[in-house]
């Protein structure tokens, strides 16, 4: 197994424990993880991206 970071996913603004982001429900897909029918583009799937907060 790898200990690598998971790389970034196309809707994330910054990658996973940047300062000033957090985890937040994709707004592409829902957080359901799927778009159409197939894995989000937007969340590669996971239903979730990070942004940065807000006042950051």
């Amino acid at each position: 197994m790898s200990n690598a970071p998971e790389p970034p996913a196309p809707g994330d603004e910054a990658a996973p424990g940047t300062p000033g982001t957090g985890e937040n429900i994709c707004r592409h897909c829902n957080g359901t993880g799927e778009h159409d029918g197939i894995p989000c583009p937007v969340c590669n799937g996971t239903g979730k991206v990070i942004e940065g907060l807000a006042g950051g």
